[in-house]
């Protein structure tokens, strides 16, 4: 049912650049084309919140549109193509609506929101853009207790943070900038910091902040293994893996996010899927 669906879901993930890939080996072969069709959803809605020349009210405009889209996918009023695929999906694993409306929140407040005044907004914002995520790969594995999910936030965060430190320049291009506004004063960093992309002593001490927090995070969220097996156990490690990955990159380059964008090669990818098998 729905295989050409699938089919093109697959060929759009492999189409997009990710830090990892979506589709992994790591993932049953079962389980592919659902994670495929998901990413989709996700990715869709990120373009109409990001991508072309649109102004922001007909950014908010697509976003309504597509949520209301996603709304009649669910009550088949909306049963055709890549809707009726992703329906499937969520009635077949039994998945949590809400988690997929808190991912299109997600991307409407990058269309409205360019700022945050303290760490609590930057949270309340990875509540919505990345733990959905984790939670729903959870539901797809079928695991849904509460802990883990509570564990998996925490990893997915991480992730949201080191995304952001990985993306600091391109973000600050695109007129956004999320180290809260309230640590940038505390440690002393203007604005033409950002616009001259010339680091000083206070951007690095700021951003040293950042990444050891972050990995905090992961710290706090490797419990969540405890809760996993096979496969699924041996993909979060990689992934976790990874986002540390980012995070040493950007220390090793003194952390200089303003010049330097942190990222994995294909060596990277083998080594640490080799370090998952094994740790």
């Amino acid at each position: 049912m729905f295989e050409s669906e699938y089919k093109s879901a697959l060929n759009f993930t492999a189409r997009h650049y990710e830090n990892f890939p979506v589709v992994s080996l790591f993932v049953p072969a079962n389980l592919r084309k659902h994670v495929a069709v998901i990413y989709q959803f996700a990715r869709m809605a990120d373009d109409i919140a990001d991508e072309g020349k649109l102004s922001a009210d007909d950014r908010l405009v697509g976003l309504k549109n597509y949520e209301l889209s996603f709304s009649n996918s669910l009550i088949k009023r909306n049963n055709e193509g890549f809707w009726a695929a992703l329906n499937h999906t969520i009635e077949e694993f039994k998945l949590t609506h809400e988690n997929f409306y808190k991912l299109i929140s997600a991307f409407r407040q990058d269309v409205i929101k360019k700022r945050f005044e303290n760490f609590g907004e930057i949270l309340d914002y990875c509540s919505n853009s990345a733990n959905p995520v984790g939670r729903i790969i959870l539901e797809l594995n079928n695991v849904r207790d509460e802990q883990a999910f509570r564990f998996s936030d925490k990893i997915c965060t991480a992730l949201q943070l080191t995304n952001f430190y990985q993306d600091v320049a391109i973000d600050f291009r695109k007129g956004r900038i999320y180290i809260p506004q309230d640590e940038l004063e505390d440690h002393n960093v203007k604005v033409n910091v950002f616009e001259e992309s010339q680091i000083d002593h206070n951007f690095k001490k700021c951003m040293m902040f950042q990444i050891d927090r972050a990995q905090n995070y992961f710290d706090e969220g490797k419990s969540l293994l405890d809760y996993l097996d096979g496969r699924l156990k041996m993909q979060i490690k990689w992934t976790i893996f990874g986002g540390e990955e980012i995070l040493s990159k950007i220390k090793k380059n003194d952390y200089n996010v303003l010049q330097i964008r942190p990222k994995l090669t294909k060596l990277d990818y083998f080594r640490l899927m080799i370090k998952s098998l094994f740790l």
